[in-house]
Formats: C-alpha cells, sequence, structure tokens
C-alpha cells in the first residue's frame, strides 16, 4: 500500500514538473524589428527617448562667400542666422567686382533683368528667395538634388545655379558662428534733396549691411536734365575727368572711395577738408563731402 502510493506521488511529481517547463514550448517569443527605446509599451508616452547629439546649432551668425566669378565678376555670400538651434533665417547676396550694388539690390532695381532680358521666370533675388525659404524649411541643403549644371528640381519656381548657395551654405554652418558689426542688416538708401545748381547732379549713396557689417557700397547720380547715371557716363567716357587731366575718370575714384568706406566700416573716418576733398584715401581727388553725408544718412537707418 505504502509502495503504490510512493509510487503514484513520484509520476504526479514528474508531470508536474513537465508541465511547468514545457506548457508553451511551441511558440517562439515576441519579436520586433524596432529599437528598444522606440517601442511603445503603452505607458502613455510618458517614455523619454534620448536626445540626439550633435544636430543642435550653436545660436549665432554664420557667413561664407565665394571667389568672383570670371565671366559674370559677381562673387556669392550666404549669411544665416540662427536661435534656438534652428535655422530662422538665410541670405543668399553677392557682391560685384566693381563695387556698386549688391547682387540682389542689383535685381530688385530691374537692372540684372532675369525677366526680361533672358526670358526667365522670375527675377534672381526672387528665387534667390525661395532658397532661402528652402534652407530655412527644411534646416539643411544636404538633401538637395543638383544636376551637372548646378541647378535643381526639388524647388518650385527656381531655374537659376544653385550650386554656389548649397556649397556657402554648408560651408558657413561647418565653419561655426562669426562676430557680427554693430549695424543692422539691410539694405539702405540716401540721396542728395535737390540737383546741384553747378553740376546738374543729384548724387545717390547706397549701402548694404550683412552680418551687421557694411559688406556693399554704391556711390552714383542723376542728372537733371536726365540720361544715363554718372557711373555709367563715366565709364563710357562721356563725363571724361581724364580729358580735364585728373588721374582717373570719376567712377574709379568712387570706387576707391566705396571699397575704403567697406574696409573702415564708418563714414566718419573718411576726414575732408574744407573743399569737401579728402586725403585719406589714395587716388581719390574728387569731392567725397557728399558721399560721407549720403553714407551717414543711409546708415541712421542700420543704427
Amino acid at each position: 500500500m505504502k509502495r503504490t502510493l510512493s509510487l503514484s506521488l513520484s509520476i504526479m511529481l514528474m508531470f508536474a514538473l513537465l508541465v511547468g517547463c514545457g506548457g508553451n514550448g511551441d511558440q517562439e517569443p515576441a519579436t520586433t524589428d524596432k529599437p528598444a527605446e522606440s517601442q511603445n509599451t503603452d505607458n502613455g508616452g510618458t517614455t523619454e527617448q534620448p536626445a540626439q547629439e550633435g544636430t543642435a546649432l550653436q545660436d549665432g551668425l554664420y557667413y561664407a562667400e565665394g571667389e568672383f566669378a570670371e565671366d559674370s565678376g559677381w562673387k556669392e555670400l550666404v549669411a544665416i542666422q540662427v536661435e534656438g538651434g534652428k535655422i530662422v533665417s538665410a541670405n543668399w547676396n553677392g557682391l560685384h567686382k566693381d563695387g556698386g550694388l549688391d547682387k540682389k539690390t542689383f535685381s530688385e532695381k530691374g537692372f540684372y533683368g532675369m525677366k526680361e532680358k533672358g526670358g526667365a521666370q522670375a527675377e534672381w533675388h526672387e528665387q534667390a528667395a525661395k532658397m532661402e525659404e528652402y534652407l530655412v524649411a527644411q534646416q539643411s541643403v544636404d538633401g538637395l538634388t543638383l544636376n551637372d549644371e548646378g541647378r535643381t528640381d526639388a524647388v518650385s519656381g527656381v531655374s537659376i545655379h544653385v550650386n554656389g548657395f548649397t556649397e556657402l551654405a554648408a560651408k558657413a554652418l561647418a565653419a561655426g558662428p562669426v562676430e557680427a558689426g554693430p549695424y543692422k542688416d539691410g539694405s539702405y538708401h540716401a540721396e542728395a534733396a535737390d540737383f546741384d545748381a553747378n553740376s546738374g547732379w543729384k548724387e545717390a549713396v547706397d549701402v548694404t549691411v550683412i552680418n551687421g557689417k557694411i559688406a556693399a557700397v554704391s556711390w552714383n547720380g542723376i542728372h537733371k536734365d536726365g540720361g544715363t547715371d554718372k557711373v555709367t557716363r563715366s565709364k563710357s567716357g562721356e563725363y571724361g575727368m581724364k580729358k580735364g587731366g585728373a588721374q582717373s575718370e570719376w567712377h574709379e575714384q568712387a570706387y576707391q572711395a566705396e571699397q575704403y568706406l567697406i574696409e573702415k566700416q564708418d563714414p566718419q573716418a573718411i576726414v575732408t577738408a574744407e573743399d569737401g576733398k579728402t586725403d585719406a584715401i589714395s587716388g581719390v581727388s574728387i569731392h567725397v563731402n557728399g558721399f560721407v553725408e549720403l553714407a551717414a544718412k543711409a546708415l541712421e537707418g542700420a543704427k
């Protein structure tokens, strides 16, 4: 009797062990191809995801510029502002080897003439704005596909070469923030109140500020009798200062004055004598007092 009871208990114990070890042996463990940290644990979404390092940009101003192109004379530049680790604005522009207006202002005034002269669907500054908007929206140009000509089909309404923009934007962001100047970014204009009673010219100065610094300056004039502007007349020889014994033409001296202002970043650095001339700028013998006054007036809006 005792032997029979002992045998029965042993059989029951073995059966219990078999059930406990192999009761679900025909099922594989649940699997997923998602990383463990991204799985939904049905906890109401309270589990924090690991922060991705190296993705936030340092706040500040970023800047890069290229070289002057041999065919067009333009040097492209890109300025980017970052706030809260995000790109909030971008400025794609250009400077000309002969000085004068920046490329955006040149286009806005109708001098570039892509629509009228080249049949483009939009002017250069309008297409540049679309690329700036793309960068702000995408926060990068890495995903932008370009063809062999440096153009893209990814941005609607843009048919110009954009490889300069993408290269300079990437270069600027990789280099890190730069020091900003004292002025507010923008384009500023000032002109004389009246035509000069003796010469008939009314002078004007345009100043472009990028990253707080004077980047482009244009000194020009229009005549009370109409016709072409002062720079154009000087370049064509119509103004003819060298014929009168000057060492260089008016537009060449005006260029020297523009570049001096860009170098010094302050119109007051150009000290003039009582006759309106200056010894501060080598090769400049023309009256510059009007230029100094108008440049200072234009920059009043940049302070």
